[in-house]
């Protein structure tokens, strides 16, 4: 039978490498509009791709997979399907709020060096996995915590990461030619960057605020504020 696995220490990170980790959650970015036309060397994606693929998984099932697309063809057909979703959209929102909607560019798909699908494969694991036995969407969950691993490690690396939902599912489906097993989770679009906003776009744009982390903090069950969402700036 395998033996566990050496332990080794769990220290924090010293104060560096620590700021270094907070700078990246807080300065990450959904990247539409300020991609660079300069490839990603392959050497710099197949860093992030590991990064994705050292995510969490429950049951250690890994059911991710990475289709990494640069075929202008192929991008153009997923703009097209976009392009359609995004319409049914806009049709969806109050007039106070279609202008605005309407406004805001929500992809870059074409401009993007690469495009990125990360999967999830549904039967990866056989029919009962570890951690799985009363959440069959663990696999989902899984797989888009390979995409916070990939966003986070982009930007380290100075790459943006767009990520583009508005699609029929059953358009990336034929695109990408996806087993039926197998659903998309994440299309992205990946390329360096210059520059990038600030403070998150829909929220410079008036579309949404960030709430107040005080007012989401809860202790021993639900709607109990405890001492730390009571007390602390947070």
């Amino acid at each position: 039978m395998p033996q566990p696995d050496t332990l080794a220490p769990a220290g924090a990170f010293s104060d560096a490498e620590r700021a270094a980790v907070y700078r990246a959650i807080h300065t990450r970015r959904d990247v539409r509009s300020q991609f660079l036309p300069d490839p990603i060397p392959e050497e710099v994606l197949a860093r992030l791709l590991l990064a994705a693929h050292h995510a969490p998984s429950v049951g250690f099932m890994q059911p991710w997979n990475f289709i990494v697309i640069r075929d202008r063809a192929v991008k153009a057909r997923v703009r097209s399907a976009f392009t359609r979703a995004n319409d049914e959209a806009a049709s969806m929102f109050p007039d106070a709020r279609r202008a605005l909607y309407s406004a805001i560019k929500l992809e870059g798909i074409a401009e993007a060096p690469v495009n990125l699908c990360i999967t999830c494969d549904r039967s990866r694991g056989g029919p009962v996995v570890l951690g799985r036995t009363h959440n069959r969407d663990m696999d989902l969950y899984s797989s888009v915590c390979a995409v916070q691993n990939l966003w986070l490690a982009a930007r380290a690396e100075g790459i943006g990461v767009g990520w583009v939902s508005i699609f029929r599912d059953a358009d990336i489906r034929a695109i990408l030619g996806l087993p039926d097993e197998v659903v998309p989770v994440a299309y992205l679009c990946l390329g360096r960057v210059a520059e990038l906003h600030t403070e998150p776009e829909l929220q410079a744009r008036g579309w949404r605020q960030r709430l107040s982390l005080n007012d989401l903090v809860f202790e021993d069950g639900w709607g109990r504020k405890g001492d730390l969402a009571a007390g602390a700036a947070i």
